[in-house]
């Protein structure tokens, strides 16, 4: 791993850091809007969901266009246009046009995530990717939690509007330095060879410190690979993989979006204290990041799917703990941080352990179907919480809902784990690396694939 390399890395955090923030900031301005807007159940769990349908629909429809156009351009639109949808939806004036704005945002919100994740895990190398992953997924939960702490001071001052200004604010910052630091994908030049590929890859390798080449080197794909989504994902082992990994996310990101979206609503009924509501989410977000540095740490010794599968099962007892102790203002902060570790760090897990399933010419669309379809699932878990909180649930009961749900999360990731068996032992991007490896041993000599072996 080169510095330019980390350079990359450090920004693609600050990248989901943002991200995490304006995924969760409906969570902290609820209890703030539905005094506002004098919302009840129901209209608080459109608000709770309304973005993470958005996000569904364009991690489904809009990440694909990254493997077409390329990881920077597709991550340059995305942030431009999130931009206008936190504006928007700081202005919205009542609670429809809030939920049009918030969907609209929630389109390159959702957008967005395959890209980066896409995008760090091409620059990193083979040995540490996993580890490399682990800390990437740092900056969601971090970003959450950090936003939740501002989240008090920016609704003190400026309402529940101030939130998405400040938001809009920085993800303009990051916008322009985006621009100017972040180059596209070796991969994507390599596989897809647009206008000026061979340029840009020479740029990359002055800074990565390798020769500078006269043509690009061959296509690491197999012709399988480069054979379209039903080829590379929807056939033979990779449809049980697909479909596993489907499932298992779906199941992550329903309890991340219940833990996330509710926890300070619930939270502030109990005891009284919007404050200490959100608080006690940003807790949540804060165990994320100590979710994520764990698994980064336990991913330099065991499979990353393993330890995704543990955090789905320790998950689990967490939440029953956190429903045993919910009257508890002590223990609620310290199990919160622990439900964070859980959840938000299980999703950080899943972000790290995806994008080397699929190969090249799918693995922005491929990643973005998991995220979008898991999100469209997950639109539907606050929604389901107030209603069986309508129907008479405790908030207890509802997260002993949820820690079965995480459970299970646990067992199918574990399922596609033992997928990797025999002649199927390795990740696409495992084998484009060894094909890489392989032919740069062959021709050590030839200068065009020496970023290639760099990055490598």
């Amino acid at each position: 791993m080169s510095p330019y390399q980390w350079v990359i890395v450090g920004l693609c955090i600050l990248l989901t850091m943002v991200d995490g923030y304006e995924i969760l900031v409906t969570a902290f301005t609820l209890p703030a809007m539905t005094e506002y807007f004098d919302l009840g159940k129901g209209q608080q769990g459109l608000v709770a969901s309304f973005g993470t349908l958005g996000m569904g629909i364009g991690a489904i429809f809009l990440s694909p266009l990254a493997d077409r156009i390329g990881r920077r351009k597709h991550i340059l639109f995305s942030l431009a246009l999130i931009v206008v949808g936190m504006v928007l939806a700081g202005l919205a004036t009542s609670f429809e046009s809030f939920l049009a704005f918030r969907f609209f945002g929630g389109l390159f919100l959702g957008g967005i995530v395959p890209s980066v994740s896409v995008l760090v895990a091409e620059y990193s190398n083979q040995k540490r990717r996993g580890a490399v992953m682990g800390l990437y997924g740092i900056g969601l939960p971090l970003g959450a939690a950090i936003g939740g702490f501002l989240s008090v001071a920016l609704i003190d001052a400026f309402t529940w509007r101030g939130p998405y200004f400040f938001s809009a604010i920085i993800t303009a910052v990051l916008l322009v330095v985006t621009w100017l630091v972040l180059p596209e994908s070796v991969d994507f030049l390599v596989e897809k060879r647009p206008a000026g590929a061979l340029k840009a890859y020479n740029k990359i390798a002055a800074k990565i410190g390798a020769q500078q080449a006269t043509e690009l080197p061959a296509p690491r794909g197999t012709g399988a690979q480069r054979g379209g989504f039903v080829a590379g994902a929807l056939r033979g082992i990779m449809l049980r993989r697909t479909i596993l990994l489907w499932i298992a996310y779906s199941l992550m990101i329903a309890a991340f979006y219940f833990a996330n979206s509710l926890t300070a609503k619930l939270v502030t009924e109990a005891s009284g204290n919007a404050d200490f509501g959100i608080t006690a989410q940003a807790l949540v977000a804060a165990g994320g990041v100590i979710g994520a540095l764990l698994f980064s740490l336990a991913a330099r010794r065991i499979h990353p799917r393993v330890v995704t599968a543990i955090i789905g099962f320790l998950g689990f007892g967490i939440f029953f703990a956190f429903a045993a102790f919910f009257d508890d203002k002590t223990m609620v902060l310290v199990l919160a941080v622990l439900v964070g570790l859980a959840v938000n760090g299980g999703v950080a897990a899943y972000y790290a352990i995806s994008p080397s399933i699929y190969p090249i010419a799918i693995r922005a669309a491929a990643v973005g179907l998991m995220m979008g379809l898991g999100r469209a699932v997950a639109f539907f878990a606050p929604n389901l919480a107030t209603f069986l909180q309508g129907q008479g649930l405790t908030p207890s009961g509802l997260y002993r809902v949820y820690a079965v749900i995480l459970v299970l999360s646990g067992v199918a990731v574990y399922l596609l784990h033992a997928t990797y068996r025999g002649a199927h032992s390795r990740d696409a991007m495992d084998e484009e690396d060894d094909t890489a490896n392989a032919a740069y041993d062959l021709a050590e000599t030839e200068r065009s694939g020496r970023v290639v072996d760099a990055v490598r």
